[in-house]
């Protein structure tokens, strides 16, 4: 076969070159065309949506949390606005303690402040942004801004910090906020309110901020706003304005918790102050407290382990979560149920030799040697136990729980706050229940209706239980329901809704009977000889109370010498009264742990409170309800 021409060769080879590089050409266009269709055509909507949402972001705007305040107006809880330095860990290019290093050269920067974002960044998602310090002056801004650069995934941030001004007056009632964690987030989005909290970086943890957080919160408002591509905002769309959230008016009055706040001094306890007539709680005291501002920011860990493993339990909130036998502040109720029910009279006698003989078992009075006769009236007054060994067992345990429980003891009061207590208001199912794996511990006995008819034995009782039976006994039997907050204000309009506007039931009780035990109450004070007499025969008003001291362990028949017993185990101070005795405007209950004798020691606490809110001596009147 002939060779074609080199020339010829050379033209064909050129040709399937060409034409190979045409097709491919070709096939690269229409693969462009049909990624073209693809964008273009069948994905433009959702092509389209996402541009838009890139141009456009949809900002939260966070809502100013509501006020707290007293009845008078005081403010208890507040905003505060101020510069914080924050750090977004997920954004470091360092570790973070490298990083803070460098800024305590900028920022003053203390270990408490490390220590709180250690652990609150332990707590937080690591997209978080965490505070390292709050209210910056404006000197440091300025030399954090001028070395801004040098500080990726750091930046300063206009804030509006929770404040309480009072510090730790009534922090037991206020409670705190801090920072959102990982269980509460996962709970927000369970219950499907996180749009609501999308830029809040604070949650109500205690106290009525928790229980009233759905209010204080508020709404999130948002913005449009359109951005370049480079992330910066060219303008605001649209804006939707967050709803603040509504302030809270108490019925504590400040002036009134400090007053009993520092009568307390160092001592240990809790005292619960009620208006009769409305349910308002005018003042609502667990000693020692704590300083809430310490939770704002997160708390370090060595404040948290303080306030945590101290003997003393700042944190436990004692009116609400502590109970305790009520001692003789009791038998103004067990009187009132023997009159009720027939079991005794005003003017009926029994003898008190000093002791009472069950079942060949001697159970000895306070006072040796006994009260000699002794009616109502004065069983009440120098506290005779004898009687109420004796009413107790005729009436029989379930006749005194019976009665007992329509005051409330045992039973939530409703509080507007969480995590109360019901104590325990026995009977014989309640010790059945209480033993059910012991048949034999668990049948009740005389000895056991001995000790409850003078507020021992399985008694036990918040103080928010005791100023409450209190308070229904002022009021004549009417209940109203217990509560801090008085009304609450929307914070736009100032409109007001008071939360208790009527009662919640009657004690239904014969006026006789309870103008009987009243003035046997107002003998207490006013009569010498009456255990609280020695408190209030100064006092300028009447005062119908009761004393009472409960023993912390038993003695098993030997003699109380406080002296000689440990401080811990030593007997509670107890005190309850009413005032002024003929048109009540107050009721109280207080509990000094390990205090002794209540007459000595907590009838004082009640005087100095009595004296300022009778006396004229807080400022303002009572809010009125809408």
């Amino acid at each position: 076969m002939t060779d074609l021409p080199d020339s010829e060769r050379t033209i064909r080879s050129f040709r399937t070159r060409i034409g190979a590089l045409a097709a491919f050409m070709f096939l690269c266009f229409a693969l462009l065309v049909a990624r073209w269709i693809w964008l273009q055509v069948l994905k433009h909507d959702q092509y389209m949506a996402q541009a838009e949402d890139n141009r456009i972001a949809l900002l939260p705007v966070v809502p100013t949390r509501g006020l707290i305040l007293d009845r008078n107006g005081v403010v208890m809880a507040a905003n505060d606005s101020a510069y914080t330095l924050e750090i977004t860990p997920s954004k470091l290019e360092a570790n973070p303690d490298s990083v803070i290093d460098e800024l305590a050269k900028l920022v003053a920067i203390d270990r408490r402040d490390r220590r709180r974002f250690m652990h609150v960044m332990g707590e937080s998602p690591r997209f978080a942004s965490i505070p390292i310090r709050t209210r910056l002056s404006d000197e440091e801004v300025a030399r954090f801004a001028a070395e801004r650069f040098r500080f990726p995934g750091v930046d300063v941030q206009a804030r509006l910090l929770r404040q309480y001004p009072l510090g730790e007056t009534a922090s037991h009632v206020l409670g705190y906020i801090g920072r959102i964690n990982r269980k509460e987030a996962e709970a927000i989005d369970a219950g499907g309110d996180a749009a609501n909290y999308n830029g809040t970086d604070h949650i109500g943890k205690e106290g009525l901020e928790k229980s009233y957080e759905d209010v204080l919160h508020g709404r999130t408002g948002y913005e449009e706003v359109e951005r370049a591509a480079t992330g910066r905002a060219i303008r605001t769309l649209a804006r939707r304005a967050p709803t603040p959230g509504s302030n809270l008016i108490l019925s504590i009055d400040t002036g009134l918790q400090k007053v009993v706040e520092d009568a307390f001094g160092d001592m240990r306890g809790a005292l619960v102050a009620i208006e009769p007539a409305t349910g308002d709680v005018l003042a609502y005291v667990s000693r020692p407290g704590f300083d809430p501002n310490l939770f704002v920011d997160g708390i370090d860990v060595q404040s948290w382990n303080a306030l945590n493993t101290s003997a003393a339990k700042p944190l436990l909130n004692r009116p609400l979560s502590g109970t305790y036998p009520p001692g003789s502040t009791f038998k103004p109720f067990m009187a009132l149920a023997a009159l009720e029910l027939g079991k005794r009279t005003p003017g009926q006698t029994i003898h008190d030799p000093g002791f009472f003989m069950l079942g060949g078992h001697r159970t000895n009075d306070d006072r040796p040697g006994g009260h000699g006769d002794v009616d109502m009236f004065k069983s009440i007054v120098v506290s005779c136990d004898t009687y109420y060994y004796q009413l107790g067992t005729e009436m029989g345990i379930d006749a005194i729980s019976g009665f007992m429980k329509q005051f409330g003891f045992g039973q939530p009061t409703g509080i507007d706050l969480e995590h109360e207590k019901t104590g325990v208001l026995p009977s014989q199912e309640w010790k059945r229940e209480r033993f059910r794996r012991n048949r034999a511990a668990g049948r009740w006995v005389g000895g056991d209706t001995v000790s409850v008819s003078i507020g021992q034995g399985f008694n036990n009782y918040t103080m928010l239980q005791l100023a409450h039976a209190v308070a229904t006994l002022a009021n004549d039997g009417v209940i109203m329901k217990p509560h801090l907050v008085k009304m609450v204000e929307d914070a736009a309009t100032h409109k007001r809704i008071a939360t208790v506007p009527q009662a919640s039931g009657r004690v239904p009780l014969k006026q006789e009977n309870i103008d009987v035990v009243k003035r046997a109450m107002v003998g207490v004070t006013s009569v010498p000889g009456g255990t609280g007499y020695q408190a209030f025969h100064t006092a300028a008003y009447t005062v119908g109370g009761k004393t009472g001291t409960a023993q912390v362990v038993g003695l098993n028949g030997a003699k109380y010498n406080k002296a000689m017993t440990p401080e811990h185990l030593r007997d509670n101070g107890l005190f309850t009264a009413f005032a002024p005795a003929d048109k009540p405007r107050i009721a109280i209950a207080v509990v000094v742990e390990n205090g002794g004798s209540g007459g000595t020691i907590a009838a004082p606490i009640v005087r100095k409170a009595l004296d300022y809110y009778l006396g004229g001596a807080h400022a303002a009147a009572p809010v009125a309800a809408p």
